[in-house]
């Protein structure tokens, strides 16, 4: 069934396809919520992609198995068709082992097509500059991380470090680390991460009621805007807290979601 996404700010109803001036003063930044709202639904569909192919990956040959490393990823194409890449980069240049395109049925079908060496070797080289900067804190923690990329209209690349579902069934939050690479995939041009040191979960409940603790910051993260997009069929409500709002989305009986915001300092529901 289709979804259909709002936000709510102050008497005004803000559709995800379009945005009105609200009627009244609020310090709630709808406009940063909005950009960040985006990403995070661009990642989920990107974590569908690479959920449904590794699963065809698991079932494949060991030694072709054995052949793989982790510079894994999935990309559009100008179509806007899925593609999930495995294989291994070494010595300058990307193995591919398997190639998997993902239709919008999250169909999922092996092919043998070549994909440019420029986008292999670019995409696998970024992955490895990203996670180098994490090196240390994966070495020293047990926690399961996904990686997600995209190309940006710049040629530059966008990497995203988030922790993943966790083998246990616990959901974490409060890590979250964004890269910015040169277009070869080599020079680190800018890294925007949140994490102080340790992380947090919830074991997945549907009947659970879970807050996430952001107070040190006076808006939503993209980090903890997506997991509450991505864990919300886990948990009977998840709430974002920061120090002047609160965020939180809301199940309807048509299986519609809503976003709703509260502001504290005006102890105002944004609706």
């Amino acid at each position: 069934m289709k979804k259909i996404f709002f936000l709510f700010l102050c008497t005004l109803s803000v559709l995800a396809n379009g945005q009105q001036k609200p009627k009244t003063a609020s310090t709630f930044d709808i406009a940063d919520f909005n950009k960040n709202f985006e990403v995070a639904q661009w990642l989920c569909k990107y974590d569908l992609v690479a959920w449904r192919s590794s699963d065809s990956v698991m079932v494949q040959n060991k030694n072709e198995i054995a052949r793989l490393g982790k510079e894994w990823f999935c990309f559009q194409d100008k179509n806007d068709s899925w593609h999930a890449v495995y294989g291994k980069y070494d010595r300058g240049k990307f193995d591919v082992v398997f190639h998997y395109l993902v239709d919008k049925t999250s169909k999922v079908r092996r092919t043998n097509n070549p994909i440019d060496t420029i986008i292999l070797n670019s995409y696998s080289r970024a992955l490895i500059t990203a996670n180098s900067q994490l090196t240390f804190l994966k070495d020293t923690s047990r926690i399961r991380f996904n990686q997600f990329i995209k190309q940006n209209d710049d040629k530059t690349f966008t990497v995203w470090i988030l922790p993943g579902f966790q083998p246990d069934g616990t959901a974490i939050y409060g890590a979250e680390f964004i890269f910015t690479i040169d277009n070869s995939g080599n020079k680190l041009l800018k890294a925007d991460s949140y994490f102080h040191g340790n992380f947090n979960g919830f074991k997945a409940n549907k009947s659970r009621e879970v807050v996430m603790n952001y107070m040190d910051k006076e808006k939503p993260t993209l980090g903890a805007i997506f997991f509450v997009w991505y864990y919300k069929q886990y948990f009977k409500s998840i709430v974002i807290d920061n120090s002047i709002s609160k965020s939180m989305v809301v199940r309807h009986e048509d299986k519609t979601y809503s976003w709703v915001h509260t502001e504290k300092e005006k102890g105002n529901k944004l609706k």
